[in-house]
């Protein structure tokens, strides 16, 4: 059973919390240890967070995941976990990351406490879960807004940084890309228009998406560029020197897009992320280059 729990903990998706240390890279903290920590626990807060909800979800959802070619492998539909089991480890995850924040947060100080970023996240993962997700467009937001609460509470978590307005317009925009591009991958390869698998596939058409991908495409890595040139940018990292990563983005955005188009498996971006060897090398040359650009500067 342990290992069963583990599986449904599915610590293979705690790669999309990195985005909490979007505010540490970019604001200069990497060689600060306290700017360090705080943003390794708001790291460990939404992975327990996160953890949660999937268990949460897949006890709501283990009758539509037994319809499903991959997800009734999951443990919860399989039965390998029994849902007792699966709740309460649903509810001391969730329990453990709000204790963990309120610890976290300095309520003496002005401004937005950490605690209020992970029990927002938990209150829109809670309306996903049982109404949301079965709304045409409104699921997709959903988990765009998920991604940003990420990157904003590792900005909290460090202080006295703001996030840029650009920065977030771009998660916004790339975390729509990505779920729409998620959204695709099920009417192609896996729904049969029936909405066993998803309510929401009785509406979602290839069509549509095909209309509606390449458009978030294109605005994210426009407000990733106008991020890079924007003089709080600019002045932050006294160089203009982010712009020369800009080609990497484009590649990656549109390399995810090409196995989109292909019919390529996308259901699990975590997954794409690390077995699709462009991508791989094209995030790791994008780290190489925003390091450079940050420490060698000016440079441009």
């Amino acid at each position: 059973m342990s290992k069963a729990l583990l599986q449904a903990l599915r610590p293979h998706q705690w790669v999309k919390n990195l985005l909490v240390f979007v505010a540490l890279v970019f604001d200069h903290r990497l060689g600060e240890w306290s700017s360090v920590r705080s943003a390794l626990m708001a790291f460990a807060v939404f992975c327990l967070l996160s953890s949660s909800v999937y268990l949460l979800n897949d006890v709501i959802d283990r009758e539509a995941d037994r319809a499903h070619p991959r997800k009734r492998n999951r443990p919860v539909a399989s039965g390998a976990l029994p849902v007792p089991v699966a709740l309460l480890a649903s509810l001391l995850a969730a329990g453990g990351a709000v204790g963990w924040g309120f610890a976290m947060s300095d309520f003496a100080r002005p401004g937005l406490p950490f605690v209020a970023l992970p029990i927002a996240y938990l209150v829109l993962q809670l309306g996903y879960s049982f109404l949301l997700k079965t709304m045409l467009i409104v699921d997709c937001l959903c988990i765009a807004l998920g991604f940003l609460f990420r990157v904003h509470a590792g900005s909290v978590a460090l202080v006295d940084v703001k996030s840029s307005s650009w920065l977030l317009l771009c998660t916004f925009f790339f975390s729509l890309f990505v779920a729409f591009s998620k959204r695709r991958d099920e009417v192609i390869n896996v729904s049969d228009g029936s909405g066993a698998t998803r309510k929401t596939m009785k509406r979602y058409t290839q069509q549509f998406l095909d209309q509606v991908i390449p458009s978030l495409a294109a605005i994210s890595i426009l407000s990733y560029a106008l991020y890079t040139v924007a003089a709080e940018t600019i002045q932050k990292h006294q160089s203009r020197n982010l712009i020369v990563t800009v080609p990497i983005v484009v590649y990656g955005v549109y390399r995810y897009q090409y196995l989109v188009s292909q019919g390529r498996e996308v259901g699990d971006p975590a997954r794409v992320l690390f077995r699709d060897r462009p991508l791989v090398l094209s995030g790791l040359a994008y780290a190489l280059v925003v390091w450079l650009a940050i420490t060698l500067r000016p440079l441009l």
